[in-house]
């Protein structure tokens, strides 16, 4: 069979209307666990169907709306609209904490990705323990990227899209600046030493991470 005749073939199954496509798109995320990547989705709707052009489609449709379509690295998903998370929320007590070094480390792949723990410990100043690097590697916050192509290829670090996921990013190039980490916790709250709030705004994220104490 020819090129033109598998063309002619398949011209013969003509696709869902894109309502119904937008409807089959929606019924697939809504079941799934995890947020999925437009071949996914492609690959379990019919013939002929275009997933991609659903999605805007869909994400159009749920703006304003208690939940919303959003982007999660190549993934879709849907999520809560931010201004109803407290609805979601449940005091509970702090079984698990992330060390200072396990932040630190975790930020700086964020920041610097790919990244390897040579470079992360040039950053930090200090040794990365292996403890540290499992404890993200388990949490799948962060995962191995590809090795570099220089003596001994090492291998790189970089995050996840269930660390996109959870801190609401659709990449990383949407993580906060040193003001809203230290909002959120992940910074101390007081200015480094000789520099001010200005200068920091300013300055490279390098400069961010301390020596363990």
């Amino acid at each position: 069979m020819t090129e033109r005749d598998t063309e002619r073939e398949d011209s013969l199954f003509e696709a869902p209307p894109m309502a119904e496509q937008e409807r089959m798109v929606e019924a697939i995320l809504f079941a799934s666990a995890e947020p999925l990547r437009v071949a996914e989705l492609n690959a379990r709707m019919p013939h002929g169907c275009d997933a991609a052009e659903a999605l805007t489609h869909l994400k159009r449709r749920y703006e304003g709306r208690g939940v919303r379509l959003v982007r999660v690295g190549e993934s879709w998903a849907f999520r809560t609209a931010p201004d109803l998370g407290f609805l979601m929320q449940k005091e509970t007590v702090e079984t698990r904490k992330l060390s200072r070094a396990a932040i630190e480390t975790l930020a700086i792949v964020a920041y610097h990705q790919p990244v390897t723990r040579a470079e992360i410990e040039e950053i930090r100043g200090v040794s990365v323990s292996r403890g540290t690097v499992d404890q993200l590697l388990e949490l799948e916050w962060i995962r191995f990227g590809r090795r570099r192509v220089t003596p001994g290829r090492p291998v790189t670090y970089v995050v996840t899209e269930e660390f996109l996921d959870h801190f609401g990013l659709e990449s990383a190039r949407d993580l906060p600046g040193l003001k809203e980490l230290r909002a959120a916790g992940l910074l101390d709250s007081r200015p480094m030493p000789g520099r001010d709030e200005d200068d920091e705004a300013e300055g490279g994220q390098g400069e961010m991470f301390e020596d363990e104490s």
